[in-house]
This record gives structure tokens, sequence and C-alpha cells, in this order.
């Protein structure tokens, strides 16, 4: 009997072992199942890359990023930029422009309007070899806005009142305690103007478009895919397949290895664009949306 314990006790020792540590063990196999590749081609080292612009653009850092690291790597022969954003903020826009830019100096990269492709998010695509949208897109909307509440009506209601220290005339443009007075407003209005001016410009620049006609192109009109290729916004009308085909061709890949997301990080950005609150409660951001 001692001889035939002896004998199983290494299954017996197996089995106890999965017992005592069946939940960490379930929650390697999970993470095995979750993050190990599907298939050889996610072994396999990609000559193409999708890059994924999402949401509202509050933020550029890890977009330039992606750009950046795709410019430098040798292996990576041309780049999908995919788009389906409402615009943001002016500075992250344009940061993601220029960035752009600089990979198509390197190599041939191609803007695809999955979605929306309006304001700052058409601001980040101007300078790709080409523009490519989805025929059930929307295009455009090349304009700067600025907004902010006022509150007086609501503070004065429940009792309360602000009190300012300032110096500079202008120091207290945009607070929601009081309507903006006309000095203000045209303060607000010179620096709305100078930014459409410049976004206005970098358009005609990188479409190769009349400035004079801006009011065709620009003026904040939202154009469907159709009538964004009409006043010179876009080049083709196709979808993804058709994005993706076009960049083969224009980068010369014979055959074709695209980059597959990081599931980890994918996961992160959800749970991110998820939780998301953009507050501004006291200087009125400026936008390109």
């Amino acid at each position: 009997m001692e001889f035939l314990k002896k004998l199983i006790s290494p299954i017996t020792g197996t089995i106890n072992y999965i017992q005592d540590h069946f939940k960490a063990m379930l929650f390697i196999l999970i993470l095995i199942l979750i993050f190990a590749p599907a298939s050889k081609n996610e072994l396999s080292q990609c000559n193409l890359e999708k890059i994924t612009l999402s949401g509202p653009i509050m933020d550029s850092t890890e977009v330039v990023a992606q750009i950046n690291k795709a410019a430098q790597n040798s292996n990576v022969k041309g780049v999908l930029f995919c788009v389906d954003s409402p615009g943001g903020a002016v500075a992250p826009s344009v940061e993601i422009s220029m960035a752009i830019k600089r990979l198509r100096a390197k190599k041939p990269v191609i803007a695809y309007a999955k979605g929306t492709m309006a304001s700052g998010s058409y601001y980040a695509s101007i300078w790709a070899n080409k523009i490519i949208a989805n025929p059930g897109s929307m295009v455009g909307s090349i304009g700067v806005i600025m907004e902010g509440a006022d509150l007086s009506g609501i503070m004065k209601k429940i009792g309360i009142k602000s009190q300012v220290v300032k110096a500079g005339l202008y120091k207290q443009i945009g607070t929601p305690d009081r309507p903006w007075k006309k000095y203000e407003v045209a303060e607000l209005n010179k620096v709305i103007d100078g930014t459409y001016d410049m976004f206005t410009k970098d358009v005609a620049d990188a479409r190769r478009l009349n400035i004079k006609n801006r009011d065709n192109f620009a003026n904040a009109h939202i154009f469907t895919a159709t009538q964004a290729k009409k006043v010179g916004l876009i080049d083709a009308l196709g979808v993804e397949y058709d994005a993706k085909i076009a960049l083969t061709n224009l980068a010369h890949v014979t055959h074709p290895v695209w980059n597959k997301e990081d599931k980890f990080d994918k996961l992160m950005k959800k749970l991110a664009a998820s939780s998301a609150v953009v507050l501004n409660t006291y200087f009125p951001a400026l936008t390109l949306r």
C-alpha cells in the first residue's frame, strides 16, 4: 500500500497543486490566450503599418510616437493613417499633421477617412500622399471655434459672486462668471482669425488649392465624401480594402504584411476613451471642429 502511494504521489501532487492554484493558473491561461500571437503573420516583421486616429484629439503624444517610430523603421515601406475623429485641440492636431509630413518625406502615406475626418483630424491628414474617404464618411468642417458658458444668471440666483485680482486688461478673458465684453470678444476673434488663416493656408498648400477660394473648401463646410472630392479635399472614394491596396501599390510591396496592434494597448485605449472627460470651466479651449 505504501509502495502504491509513492507510485501515484506525483499524480496526486499535481492534482492537489492544480486545485490549490486553480484561479492563478486560469488567469495565466486567459492572458496567454489574449496576448499570444494568433498566427504566423503576427510573428512576421510587418512591411506596411496601419496607424489609427480615433475620437477627439486632446493629446498627440501617442499617435506622434507611432508615426515617428514607423518613419524610423526601415522595414516599414508605407503607412495607412486611418482616421475617424471629429477634430479637437489645435496644437495636438498640428503636431500630428507635421509628423505625417515628416513621415511622407521618408515613405508613402495614405490617409483613410473611415467615418469622420473633420476639422483637426482633417488638418492631421492633409500631408498624406493621398486621402481616400469611405463613401459614407463626413469630411471637412475646416474652421476654428472657442466656446465658454455664461454662468452669471445661475450664480446670481444662488447668491455666488466672484472676486478677481488681475494685472493685464485681457487677463480675465473667457471667464464664465459674466458676459464677455466687446473688447474681449475682439481679442478672442484675433486668435480665432489667426488660427483659421494658418489652417486654411496649410490646407491650400498641402492640397494644392487656391487660398482665394477658401470659402468653397473651408468656411466650416461639412461635405460628404463625393462633395469633398469635388472641392479637392480628398483624392478618391473607397473602403479600407481599397486604401490598403492603394498603399501597397504606392509602396511597391509585393507581399504585404500588416502590423497587428498590441492587444493590451488596444484594451487600454478603449478604457481611456470610455473614461475621458474634458473640462474647460475656466478658460475656453480653442478647438478645430
